[in-house]
C-alpha cells in the first residue's frame, strides 16, 4: 500500500454535524465491541452513517485479529496484513489517522466503488481496551480530514464523559461501602463474646463481598499453624493448617493482600481442603490480618465471588474488615486462648466439664446438674479436696442458659485478704496506692454469665460480709468508687470444708451460709464410687496419650486392680494426675501394675509419724508447730520440691500450704515449681 499517512487526537477543525456524526459512529463502534450479538447491526449503522464500502472492528491480544466485520470483507487478512503497523502506531499515538491511497494503490483495490481512503479509530483504554475500528470510504465521502478530526473529538468527548460517569460510579460505590462497614460495626457491637464475635465479622464479610464463604486464620506461631475460625463449614472438627500452607501461607508471611480469580491455576494453590469439605474453591480472596503496632495475626479470606471476579474494590472491603478483626484480636483478653484453640473452643470446654462414670452416685449427679441448670439458683458445691467441684460448676454452667456468657473462677484461699475487695469487685483509679487505672472486678468480667467462688470457707469475715452485701443488692460498688454497678450473674460456691460446723464455731456468717446454700451438692470421694475408677483411668489415660501425641496406652489386668484397691486420698486429681504421668513417662505400648506402684510410691507419705523426734521441753504450741514443719517438709520432699504437688499430698490449696509455712517460719522450697 502506498499514501500519505495523517495522525489526529483532538486538534482540528470539525463542524458540529461531523462531531454529532462522529459520536453516533463511536457509539455503535462500541456497541459492537461490547456485544457481539449486537455487531453486525451496530457496524452496518457505521457504513450507512459515513457511505463506506467496508468495516472492521479489531482486536490485539499478541496481534490484531478481526472481531467484527460488515459490507464486502473478501481482504479481511490482507486488510489486516497491510495494515498492523498503522493500527500500533495508531494505539500507541492514542490518536485517529488515515491514509489517502496513491493512484497506483487505487487500481489495485478490489472494490471499484472505493474512495481510497482508511480510517483507523483506536478507542481510549477506558473505553474499551486493545480495540480497533477500520472503515474503508466510498466515494460519496467527499471531506475525509474533517470527518477523521470529529472522529478524534468525538472519541475523546466520550471518554471524558465515560470517566466522569465511572468517577461518580466510584464514589456512588464507597459510600455505600462505607455504610455498609458502618452498619456492620453497629450489629457487631450486639455480639456477646469473642467467638461469636468472630463469626459474625465473618459472616459480613460474605454478604457485603457477595462471596459464598469467608474464614478467619489466626495464627499460632508456637505451633506454625494457622487455625481456621469459622472453619469453613467443617463442623464439629477442627482445622488447624500449617502456617506455610497455600495461599493462606503466602499472604500470611508476604503481607500482602491477594486476588485469585481462577484457584486451580494458581500455583499457590492446595486442593487438600476442598477434598475433605467437598467444598470447590473457585476464586479466592485473602489479606493480612495487621494489629495497629504493624504485628501480623492472621489471614482473613473469602472464597467464590458470586457473580464475577473480586476486584480492588472487594480488597478494599475486606481490608477494612480485616482492621476490625485485628481490634478484636489485640484487645480481648483471651487473644492467647484463641490462637491456641481457635474453632474447638467448645470442646475443650465441654471437656473439661466432663462427667465421667457409670456409679449411681454420679449418675445422680449427672441428673441433679441437668436440673439445676434450667434455675439460676445459688449453688454449693461440699467435697473432699480432688473430687472435682469446679468440673461441676462448669457443668452446671455449660448446660444452663448463661452458657454463652463467661464462666469466671476465683479461687478465695489464693487471694490475700488486702486484695479480695478489689479482686472481686474492682476499683477506681487512684483508690490506693498502686490503682493507677480502672479495673472492673471478677462479678463485672462475669456479668451475663457464671462466677464460681471456689474455697469460700477460707474467705474472711470482712470479705463476707462484702460478698453478701454484693448478692443482696445484685451490684457492686467498686474500691474507691460511690455508684452502684449492676451485675447480672450466677454464684456457684464450693469448700471441702464443713460449712455448717464453722457456722457454729463462728468462723462462716450464717446469713451468707444460707444465701449461698439454696442448693447444696455433696460430692461423694472416689473411695465411695469405685465402679468409677476404671472409667476415669480410662477416659485420662486417652486423653493425655493425646496430648503426648503418642497411641493409646494399655493397662493390665494387674494394673487396673491395683487402681481399683488404692484408697485415692487426693480423689479424683490424683488419679488424673498419675495417669498424666504414665501418658508421658511409660516406656511402652501397655502399662503393667510396677509402673503404677512406682508412681503412688513417689507420691504417697509414709505412714510412719514424722512428729517422732520432737525434742522434748518444748510446750504444747512448739512441739505441735515443730511436727508441722517437719510433716509439710516431708511432704515436699515427697513432691520433689513441688509445694503445689506437696499440697495436694496434704490436702490443701496451694496458697493455703504457702500462708502456713509462713506461720510456721519455714521458707519456700529453692525447688518450688507452680503446676
Amino acid at each position: 500500500m502506498a499514501g500519505t499517512v495523517s495522525w489526529y487526537s483532538t486538534q482540528g477543525a470539525s463542524s458540529p454535524t461531523a462531531v454529532v456524526t462522529a459520536l453516533r459512529i463511536v457509539e455503535d463502534a462500541l456497541a459492537a465491541a461490547r456485544n457481539p450479538d449486537a455487531g453486525p447491526a451496530a457496524l452496518q449503522a457505521i457504513l450507512d452513517r459515513l457511505g463506506a464500502t467496508a468495516a472492521w472492528l479489531l482486536r490485539r491480544t499478541d496481534r490484531w485479529v478481526v472481531y467484527q466485520a460488515a459490507g464486502p470483507a473478501k481482504d479481511d487478512l490482507d486488510c489486516l496484513q497491510r495494515h498492523e503497523r498503522l493500527l500500533s502506531e495508531a494505539q500507541e499515538q492514542d490518536a485517529v489517522g488515515y491514509v489517502r491511497l496513491s493512484e497506483a494503490a487505487e487500481q489495485q483495490t478490489e472494490d471499484a466503488n472505493a474512495s481510497g481512503v482508511l480510517i483507523l479509530c483506536p478507542f481510549d483504554e477506558r473505553l474499551c481496551p486493545n480495540t480497533a475500528l477500520v472503515v474503508r470510504l466510498g466515494p460519496a465521502r467527499a471531506s475525509a480530514e474533517e470527518l477523521v478530526s470529529a472522529l478524534a473529538v468525538a472519541r475523546r468527548a466520550l471518554s471524558g464523559a465515560t470517566y466522569l460517569l465511572e468517577e461518580g460510579k466510584t464514589l456512588r460505590r464507597q459510600a455505600l461501602d462505607l455504610r455498609l462497614l458502618l452498619e456492620t460495626t453497629r450489629r457487631l457491637g450486639t455480639c456477646r463474646d469473642t467467638a461469636e464475635l468472630l463469626e459474625a465479622i465473618a459472616a459480613a464479610a460474605t454478604e457485603m463481598l457477595d462471596a459464598e464463604r469467608a474464614s478467619i486464620f489466626i495464627w499460632d506461631r508456637e505451633a506454625h499453624e494457622v487455625v481456621a475460625r469459622p472453619a469453613l463449614g467443617i463442623t464439629g472438627q477442627d482445622l488447624r493448617l500449617p502456617d506455610d500452607y497455600g495461599i493462606v501461607g503466602q499472604v500470611l508471611h508476604s503481607g500482602e493482600p491477594l486476588i485469585v480469580n481462577d484457584a486451580a491455576a494458581h500455583p499457590a494453590f492446595r486442593a487438600d481442603v476442598d477434598r475433605k469439605t467437598g467444598f470447590r474453591t473457585r476464586s479466592l480472596l485473602a489479606v493480612p490480618l495487621v494489629d495497629p503496632a504493624g504485628s501480623t495475626l492472621g489471614v482473613f479470606e473469602a472464597l467464590n465471588k458470586r457473580s464475577g471476579p473480586f476486584t480492588a474494590r472487594d480488597r478494599w472491603l475486606l481490608e477494612r474488615l480485616a482492621e476490625q478483626v485485628a481490634v478484636v484480636l489485640q484487645n480481648t483478653e483471651e487473644r492467647e486462648r484463641l490462637a491456641r484453640v481457635a474453632t474447638n473452643y467448645a470442646e475443650h470446654q465441654a471437656e473439661a466439664a466432663m462427667i465421667v462414670g457409670t456409679s449411681r452416685a454420679t449418675r445422680e449427679l449427672r441428673a441433679t446438674i441437668q436440673r439445676l441448670a434450667q434455675t439460676d439458683l445459688p449453688v454449693l458445691i461440699q467435697g473432699e479436696s480432688g473430687t472435682g467441684k469446679e468440673v461441676v460448676a462448669r457443668a452446671i454452667h455449660l448446660q444452663s442458659a448463661r452458657s454463652r456468657g463467661p464462666f469466671i473462677a476465683v479461687n478465695c484461699a489464693a487471694i490475700a485478704e488486702t486484695l479480695l475487695e478489689s479482686e472481686l469487685f474492682g476499683h477506681e483509679r487512684g483508690a490506693f496506692t498502686d490503682a493507677r487505672e480502672s479495673r472492673p472486678g471478677k462479678f463485672e468480667l462475669a456479668e451475663g454469665g457464671t462466677l464460681f467462688l471456689d474455697e469460700i470457707g477460707d474467705m474472711s469475715l470482712q470479705g463476707q460480709a462484702k460478698l453478701l452485701r454484693v448478692l443482696e443488692e445484685k451490684g457492686v460498688y467498686r474500691v474507691g468508687g460511690t455508684k452502684l454497678i449492676p451485675v447480672n450473674v450466677r454464684v456457684i460456691a464450693a469448700t471441702n470444708r464443713d460449712l455448717a460446723q464453722r457456722v457454729a464455731d463462728g468462723q462462716f456468717r450464717e446469713d451468707l451460709f444460707f444465701r449461698l446454700s439454696v442448693v447444696t451438692i455433696q460430692l461423694p470421694p472416689l473411695r465411695q464410687r469405685r465402679e468409677d475408677i476404671l472409667a476415669l483411668a480410662d477416659y485420662f489415660l486417652a486423653r493425655f496419650c493425646r496430648d503426648a501425641g503418642r497411641s493409646p496406652l494399655r493397662l493390665t489386668d494387674k494394673a487396673r486392680q491395683r487402681l481399683l484397691e488404692h484408697d485415692w486420698p487426693g480423689n479424683v486429681r490424683e488419679l488424673r494426675n498419675l495417669m498424666e504421668r504414665l501418658a508421658f513417662l511409660a516406656p511402652g505400648p501397655t502399662i503393667d501394675v510396677a509402673e503404677i506402684e512406682q508412681i503412688l510410691a513417689a507420691t504417697t507419705l509414709r505412714k510412719e509419724t514424722p512428729g517422732v523426734g520432737v525434742p522434748a521441753g518444748l510446750t504444747l504450741s512448739q512441739a505441735t508447730a515443730e511436727f508441722q514443719r517437719r510433716y509439710i517438709r516431708e511432704a515436699i520432699e515427697r513432691a520433689g520440691g513441688n509445694v503445689a504437688e506437696a499440697g495436694r499430698l496434704l490436702g490443701i490449696h496451694r496458697a493455703n500450704l504457702y500462708r502456713k509455712m509462713k506461720q510456721l517460719g519455714m521458707n519456700r522450697s529453692p525447688k518450688d515449681t507452680q503446676d
